[in-house]
Protein backbone atom coordinates (compact mmCIF):
# COMPACT_ATOMS: atom_id res chain seq x y z
CA UNK A 1 0.00 0.00 0.00
CA UNK A 2 1.24 3.41 -0.82
CA UNK A 3 1.21 6.11 2.01
CA UNK A 4 -0.53 8.82 0.30
CA UNK A 5 -0.46 12.99 1.65
CA UNK A 6 -4.10 11.93 2.68
CA UNK A 7 -2.33 8.94 4.93
CA UNK A 8 0.21 11.73 6.59
CA UNK A 9 -2.77 13.87 7.28
CA UNK A 10 -4.50 11.21 8.77
CA UNK A 11 -1.80 10.11 10.91
CA UNK A 12 -1.15 13.59 11.96
CA UNK A 13 -4.60 14.44 13.25
CA UNK A 14 -4.82 11.15 15.04
CA UNK A 15 -1.29 11.37 16.60
CA UNK A 16 -1.20 14.85 17.02
CA UNK A 17 -4.43 15.53 17.95
CA UNK A 18 -4.92 18.11 15.75
CA UNK A 19 -7.82 19.19 13.71
CA UNK A 20 -7.62 17.66 10.64
CA UNK A 21 -7.79 21.64 8.67
CA UNK A 22 -4.38 21.70 11.20
CA UNK A 23 -3.23 18.48 10.04
CA UNK A 24 -3.79 19.73 6.72
CA UNK A 25 -2.28 22.64 6.52
CA UNK A 26 0.86 21.74 8.44
CA UNK A 27 1.38 19.31 5.66
CA UNK A 28 0.57 21.83 2.80
CA UNK A 29 3.24 24.09 4.65
CA UNK A 30 6.26 21.40 4.74
CA UNK A 31 5.54 20.52 1.40
CA UNK A 32 5.60 23.52 0.23
CA UNK A 33 8.60 24.60 2.22
CA UNK A 34 10.37 21.66 0.60
CA UNK A 35 9.38 22.40 -3.10
CA UNK A 36 10.36 26.13 -2.84
CA UNK A 37 13.97 24.79 -0.96
CA UNK A 38 14.33 22.66 -4.38
CA UNK A 39 13.47 24.94 -6.57
CA UNK A 40 16.09 27.37 -5.63
CA UNK A 41 18.40 24.51 -6.31
CA UNK A 42 19.19 24.40 -2.34
CA UNK A 43 19.58 20.49 -0.98
CA UNK A 44 17.19 19.70 1.95
CA UNK A 45 19.02 17.53 4.72
CA UNK A 46 16.98 16.29 7.43
CA UNK A 47 18.58 14.36 10.08
CA UNK A 48 17.42 10.25 10.62
CA UNK A 49 15.90 10.69 7.28
CA UNK A 50 17.86 11.01 4.06
CA UNK A 51 19.36 14.40 1.72
CA UNK A 52 17.06 15.37 -1.28
CA UNK A 53 19.27 17.52 -3.95
CA UNK A 54 18.84 19.13 -7.32
CA UNK A 55 21.52 17.47 -9.61
CA UNK A 56 21.67 18.53 -13.26
CA UNK A 57 21.54 15.76 -16.37
CA UNK A 58 23.59 17.11 -19.43
CA UNK A 59 21.73 16.39 -22.73
CA UNK A 60 21.94 12.79 -24.03
CA UNK A 61 20.61 10.97 -26.81
CA UNK A 62 17.50 9.07 -26.66
CA UNK A 63 14.92 7.30 -28.37
CA UNK A 64 11.32 7.86 -28.80
CA UNK A 65 9.32 5.14 -27.29
CA UNK A 66 6.47 5.29 -29.70
CA UNK A 67 8.24 5.47 -32.76
CA UNK A 68 11.53 3.51 -32.00
CA UNK A 69 13.45 7.04 -33.54
CA UNK A 70 16.88 8.44 -31.53
CA UNK A 71 16.23 12.19 -30.61
CA UNK A 72 18.19 14.22 -28.60
CA UNK A 73 17.20 14.65 -24.68
CA UNK A 74 17.43 18.52 -23.24
CA UNK A 75 19.58 18.93 -20.29
CA UNK A 76 17.33 18.92 -17.40
CA UNK A 77 16.98 19.02 -13.55
CA UNK A 78 16.27 15.94 -11.21
CA UNK A 79 15.44 15.55 -7.64
CA UNK A 80 17.65 12.91 -6.02
CA UNK A 81 17.01 11.08 -2.57
CA UNK A 82 19.98 9.71 -0.25
CA UNK A 83 18.55 8.25 2.19
CA UNK A 84 20.18 8.58 6.09
CA UNK A 85 22.21 5.33 7.53
CA UNK A 86 19.52 5.32 10.37
CA UNK A 87 16.77 4.68 8.04
CA UNK A 88 18.35 2.21 5.44
CA UNK A 89 18.94 0.36 9.10
CA UNK A 90 15.29 0.48 9.78
CA UNK A 91 14.43 -0.42 6.09
CA UNK A 92 16.57 -3.24 6.61
CA UNK A 93 15.07 -4.46 9.70
CA UNK A 94 18.50 -3.70 11.78
CA UNK A 95 18.36 -2.02 14.99
CA UNK A 96 22.03 -0.62 15.12
CA UNK A 97 22.81 -2.78 17.98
Amino acid sequence: MTCTKTTIIEKIYEELELSTSEAKDTVEHLLEIIKETLASEEDIMISGFGKFQVNEKAPRKGRNPAKGEPMMLKKRRVVTFKCAGILRDKINGEDGD
